[in-house]
């Protein structure tokens, strides 16, 4: 009988080890995950042309690989955190860099998630408010009503043809 469940407990371990269904097993595949989903992001938003240079944020190294990070929350969704670093730290244009973040983002993401986008930290002068806008659904909204406003950033994410 001892035999039997010993042969029974082996075996049991080993399919749930295959499965990943053991303690601990899905961890590595789940950060693989993330990491996978992460360069996904980067090679969307690398591409975002900046408001007043003809080069990419990528080229300005605004954004990099390790400014974005995910996170899986739930079944299927992601926690997006892009933290981006603007050329000087009274850039005039970090609000704007950010919406266009957002925007081309909520656009292009292929998967379900909430997003979340900051300045790093300490390389801006206003960093809080403007990590404020960005954040704020009713404002980043009011923003794109903005024909202007829309105009520019449309001119940002748009890939050239």
């Amino acid at each position: 009988m001892s035999l039997v469940l010993g042969l029974l407990s082996h075996t049991l371990s080993r399919v749930l080890g295959y499965s990943g269904l053991r303690r601990g097993c899905h961890a590595p595949r789940n950060q693989a995950m993330e990491q996978d989903k992460a360069l996904e992001v980067y090679d969307i938003i690398r591409t975002i042309r900046d408001p007043e240079k003809p080069n990419t944020l990528e080229e300005l190294e605004v954004v990099t690989e390790s400014c974005v990070e995910v996170q899986e929350i739930g079944e299927d969704e992601y926690l997006v955190i892009i933290r981006f670093t603007p050329t000087v730290p009274h850039c005039s244009l970090a609000t704007l860099i950010g919406l266009c973040l957002r925007i081309k983002l909520q656009r292009c993401l292929p998967f379900r998630h909430k997003l979340e986008i900051y300045i790093s930290e300490g390389t801006h002068s206003t960093e809080e408010d403007i990590n404020k806008q960005i954040n704020d659904k009713e404002r980043v909204a009011a923003a794109m009503e903005n024909p202007n406003l829309r105009e520019i950033v449309e001119q940002c994410v748009t890939e050239p043809d």
